[in-house]
Formats: C-alpha cells, structure tokens, sequence
C-alpha cells in the first residue's frame, strides 16, 4: 500500500470528513467522479501549500508521489465560497498562493496552514468570517423539500454552490450506489434493478464514466485480499480519490 491514512468526521456542520495521511511510495490509481470539492493542505520537501479541489465531473486516473503528508477537508453539498463559487474550481485545482512559510492568502487576507489537530478550528474561523457559507436553498433541495422558486433558480443556484446539475450529482450517487452493490455481493442484473438502471448496458457506461471500471472489474474485486475499488474511505481510497498535482 503506498498512502497511509485515517478518517475521521469532523465537529463542523459544514465538513463531511478530514482526512490526514502521507504517501508512502510512488504509484497510481483510476479515481471516481465527486461531486464535493476539497481544501488540501500538502506539505512535501519542506514546502506547504494549500489546494483548493473542485468537484470531478468524470473518471479518470491520477498519481502520486512518496514523500507528501496531505490534510484533506471534504466539504458537505451546499457549502461554498462566494468569492470562489464551484462553478469555477469544476475539474480544476487551484493553488493558494503564500503569504509566508507557513500561511497562504485567501479573500484578501493571511491566513496560517492549519495541521491535523486544529482543522475544525481554521474551518470554524472560516465560516465565522463568512469565507464559508451554506446555501439554505440547495440544502433543502438535497433534502427533498422544494421551495417555492422557478426551476431555473435551482439550476442556477446548484451550479454556483456545487459546480455541478441535480441531475449530474443524482447520476454519480446512483453509480456509487450500483458499485457498492457489486462490492457487497449483488449480481448485475440485482444491480440494475436496484439502482434503477434501464438494463446492463447502461449500469456499464454509467460505471465506467463516474466510478471508472465495469461491472465485471468490481466484480473481481470482491477478493478480500484484492484492493477494493468500492470503500467509503474518504478522498484517500480508489472509491474517492483527489491527489492534487503537488505530490504527482
């Protein structure tokens, strides 16, 4: 295995996990579509930086490099930065630049490289000074409520604060609801039919473009000795992975 790492949920209402763990030895790996964006904060050789993630609209294959000890803070659906909507980090990843060794600017002002043990607190400080915010509408959207709003505003809401459609994160959560599935043993045809797919062609390319492998190669992951492709571990694991290109 070449990236150690441990999860844990954090005490904010705005983060979903934090993730702390280092690269143990070169390598790659395919990684899924997300639809959450990340603050990483990488330290390597002696330098920190901190990387703003966008959400993945698509599968494909990313790298990395030993030596990195890496800080991921997920954030929950709703939240954003308005000064930096979503819409703009989509399949991107944005450098910080430096204010010194060990801070970084950000909404015009200094702010230190938080570590393991005070990431809840830099989250805190960032909503406190309303770097972070949360759409109410798109949070009641998530939550099957629907506000009394034009369609059009919904669209135009989701796209500022999650950089992606209802319909694009609906698809990516139905493929990893499909590849969870497999993983625990269901047939493809149970599959389809649970997840709610049309027939097995179309649970095939809807894995293949959000999760990044067919049925047939999740299937043969069930091995327990075989690295798993479906874990809900956090950025770190094959199911969800954002290696920013500084430890690539």
């Amino acid at each position: 295995m070449t990236i150690i790492y441990e999860e844990r949920l954090s005490d904010s209402p705005y983060v979903e996990t934090i993730t702390h763990g280092h690269t143990a030895g070169d390598g790659s790996t395919i990684r899924p579509a997300a639809y959450q964006w990340h603050m990483v904060v990488v330290r390597y050789r002696g330098a920190i930086q901190l990387v703003v993630t966008g959400p993945l609209s698509s599968s494909g294959v990313v790298s990395w490099t030993e030596g990195a000890e890496v800080i991921w803070i997920k954030f929950r659906l709703g939240v954003f930065m308005p000064h930096l909507p979503t819409r703009t980090l989509l399949d991107k990843e944005t450098i910080l630049p430096g204010a010194a060794k060990k801070s970084f600017w950000l909404k015009g002002a200094s702010w230190q490289f938080p570590d393991h043990e005070n990431t809840d607190v830099f989250v805190n400080r960032l909503m406190h000074d309303e770097v972070l915010v949360c759409d109410p509408l798109v949070t009641s959207v998530l939550q099957d409520q629907q506000p009394e709003v034009a369609p059009r505003t919904i669209r135009h809401r989701f796209l500022q604060t999650t950089g992606l459609t209802q319909n694009q994160i609906y698809q990516i959560e139905r493929a990893q609801q499909a590849a969870r599935l497999l993983e625990q043993g269901f047939s493809i045809l149970d599959t389809v039919y649970q997840a709610g797919y049309f027939d097995q062609p179309h649970l095939t390319r809807a894995l293949k473009r959000w999760v990044g492998h067919t049925p047939a190669e999740i299937i043969r992951t069930r091995d327990p000795q075989a690295c798993h492709f479906v874990q809900d571990a956090g950025v770190l694991s094959e199911y969800d992975t954002t290696i920013p290109e500084t430890v690539r």
